[in-house]
């Protein structure tokens, strides 16, 4: 076939597409009706995972699962923006790693909304501006985000999914590598990059600023100045990046949590996270723990924190297998309740496999 003859072959599948994708449309459009009408979740990550493992399955090449899944992510995403005007708040401001992950999780049809701490992003849920919120809960380097971990002590909401984002960092500039005079970032961020920043631009300024979207309206603003800042911020502030990936350790992720009102069923593939007060006694911790192993539980990750009411008391924050309705877990937890003076499921959602990029 000549060039014309695949041009016209390609109009003629986009036709089939277009109709396609309409007919799902009008089909997620009923089941959205029906949610409503049962007072369901609107988003239900455990039915997400379901379609986007499904695609994998169907996929005969050559475009990559990847590839196929960041498709359906935004046919996801469009569908959901119609069932209802859907509202995803983040610690921001707009560009941050937080938003990136936002939309990387919602993908670029639904509302967002940046807001200034993370007892705000809770509170727009909490209070219904919101329908779901996006916060940071660890990094591979740096560790967990206790300001997220302690309004868990006093919030309702509960978690409903986890995203995975690995920490890049670019250089961004108006202009060319060698017209750069100055570069502005976050202090954290300067320190990521430091070693690459000596080697390929000594004797350029660095100028901390308040956070690295306030550096890249900076550098869109200034003819012989760079930006350092997340791929998401190039794009939404239409900036060339001029060097990909400059931090000088690899590797570097942060694991965010999805919060809403309700968590969803199991998927077989998921992750239970607890909140509980052990009671004051030798060996209290060591007999709730016990528990796990006792029952075949893995346990991913321990976090202590202190109460806020009682002196020298700690709540404990506990990533687990599997979910809350699972039979093995759910006999776990009973016994686990026996050596707690609380305990609280603070969600079961599908457990992100790798990185969600």
């Amino acid at each position: 076939m000549g060039l014309n003859e695949l041009r016209k072959r390609i109009d003629e599948l986009d036709a089939q597409l277009v109709s396609l994708l309409n007919e799902r449309t009008r089909v997620v459009l009923e089941i959205g009706e029906l949610k409503v009408e049962n007072s369901g979740e609107i988003y239900v990550p455990a039915r997400e995972k379901e379609v986007l493992d499904r695609v994998i399955t169907l996929n005969e090449g050559p475009l990559g699962d990847a590839a196929l899944q960041n498709v359906y992510r935004e046919i996801m995403s469009a569908s959901l923006a119609l069932e209802r005007n859907v509202k995803i708040a983040f610690l921001g401001p707009s560009a941050t790693f937080t938003h990136q992950a936002a939309r990387a999780k919602f993908g670029g049809s639904v509302d967002y909304e940046a807001c200034e701490t993370i007892s705000d992003v809770f509170y727009a849920v909490e209070k219904q501006t919101a329908d779901y919120g996006v916060v940071p809960i660890e990094n591979s380097t740096e560790g967990a985000v206790t300001h997220t971990l302690d309004r868990f002590l006093e919030t309702p909401l509960k978690i409903c999914a986890e995203i995975y984002l690995p920490v890049s960092q670019h250089l961004m500039a108006k202009c060319s590598l060698r017209d750069v005079k100055r570069v502005y970032s976050h202090p954290q961020v300067f320190g990521q990059c430091r070693r690459w920043l000596h080697e390929n631009m000594p004797g350029v300024d660095l100028v901390p600023v308040s956070s690295t979207a306030n550096a890249v309206d900076k550098a869109v603003r200034e003819q012989d100045a760079a930006a350092i800042a997340s791929s998401l911020a190039a794009e939404l502030y239409d900036i060339n990046i001029l060097a990909h990936d400059i931090q000088d350790i690899g590797g570097n992720t942060t694991r965010f949590l999805v919060i809403g009102k309700t968590f969803g069923g199991s998927t077989g593939e998921d992750r239970t996270s607890l909140l509980f007060g052990v009671k004051h006694k030798v060996g209290a911790l060591y007999g709730a723990l016990e528990a796990f192993k006792q029952y075949g539980i893995n346990m991913s990750k321990i976090e202590s924190r202190p109460s806020k009411t009682k002196a020298w008391e700690y709540y404990f924050f506990v990533d687990i297998e599997g979910h809350a309705e699972d039979e093995n877990l759910r006999t776990a937890l009973r016994e686990l309740s026996e050596h707690c003076d609380e305990l609280r499921i603070l969600g079961s959602y599908p457990k992100a496999k790798g990185i969600d990029a």
